[in-house]
């Protein structure tokens, strides 16, 4: 497996899986993902925006490194846009932060990647934990306009349909213009 953790870049061939949902506030439910999905699928691509060891907390990212991880996450899901697939998992929050609505920026991602999905079919994976607040809102949008786009309860489950979906593509090539 390759696993590409920010902020570091490297040159890979082949599809990508983007692990998308909240970081700040959230367990590090990605140590879990990249788990399930090594055993699926040893030789996948992950790209993982949690740093490793990092622990967010109030005021810790200065704007030079808070640009670095945007940039980072913007040019892997991009990546993994056009050749593999966005996996987003909505965990329930577990350490509240007053100053930072959680998972204020999946949330925005989310949104965002249903449009491209609407528009061009990028691919992706929705799973959302017992508990998030706000999955029913994300469950009948996405049933409304994307009823093609999984929406899953269990990370286990959503990993599992990820690798099924990249199979799948890898059989009938994404055609992405």
């Amino acid at each position: 497996m390759t696993l590409l953790v920010a902020p570091r870049y490297e040159s890979i061939e082949g599809p990508l899986i983007f692990l998308a949902g909240p970081i700040q506030g959230a367990p590090p439910w990605q140590d879990d993902a990249i788990r399930i999905l090594q055993e699926i699928a040893p030789d996948i691509h992950l790209a993982n925006p949690r740093r490793e060891g990092a622990h967010y907390k109030k005021g810790e990212f200065a704007q030079e490194l808070y640009n670095e991880q945007v940039d980072w996450e913007t040019h892997h899901l991009r990546r993994a846009a056009d050749d593999g697939l966005i996996l987003f998992w909505l965990a329930k929050e577990a350490e509240h932060r007053c100053d930072r609505a959680y998972g204020q920026s999946s949330r925005f991602e989310i949104g965002e990647w249903k449009k491209e999905h609407e528009s061009i079919g990028t691919p992706l994976v929705v799973g959302i934990d017992v508990g998030f607040t706000g999955g029913r809102y994300i469950r009948r949008r996405f049933g409304q306009d994307c009823p093609d786009v999984p929406i899953i309860g269990s990370l286990e489950e959503t990993c599992k349909k990820a690798i099924e979906l990249l199979h799948q593509f890898e059989r009938e090539p994404f055609e992405n213009s």
